[in-house]
């Protein structure tokens, strides 16, 4: 009971990083040290698309990942929220030239996109807070709907 209701009112985040650089990702680290401290504005992280309200893809979509991204994109429950992070992501960066898709929105829809290369720590919780209230609003108004229906819900 109480894991249901810190759930509902918890924004879960998914890290997918499809190559790169790895400079988004440790700047994405950084925003679980004591400096940032995303937890303390309820954001959690998980390596389970299953759970996650927002999927945090850094890194540009090369060859092997562009069918991997949408099957994790697939796995993500309703509402689905993609937010893009660093110029590799937006547009394939310095990588575009390789074995590249490009960005992220070539292969699954975007909801928001951070630029720089890498961005800063700040930039990335900001995103997240904007999404992420209206993720746990359309669950919310999703879960409702169904028990209204009359369907179990999980």
């Amino acid at each position: 009971m109480l894991k249901e209701f810190v759930r509902k009112r918890s924004i879960h985040v998914c890290i997918v990083n499809t190559g790169g650089c790895n400079g988004c990702d440790i700047e994405i680290v950084s925003c679980l040290a004591p400096r940032y401290d995303i937890e303390q504005y309820g954001i959690f992280v998980h390596n389970n698309p299953r759970e996650a309200d927002v999927l945090l893809v850094t890194g540009p979509v090369t060859l092997p990942w562009k069918e991997r991204l949408k099957e994790i994109y697939e796995k993500t429950p309703e509402p689905k929220i993609v937010v893009a992070v660093g110029a590799c992501a937006l547009s394939g960066g310095i990588f575009k030239e390789g074995h590249v898709v490009g960005g992220v929105d070539k292969v699954i829809p975007v909801d928001a996109k951070i630029p720089g290369c890498p961005p800063r720590p700040s930039e990335i919780i900001e995103a997240i807070l904007k999404v992420g209230p209206d993720a746990l609003a359309m669950k919310e108004k999703m879960i409702k709907e169904k028990l209204r229906k009359g369907k179990a819900v999980i």
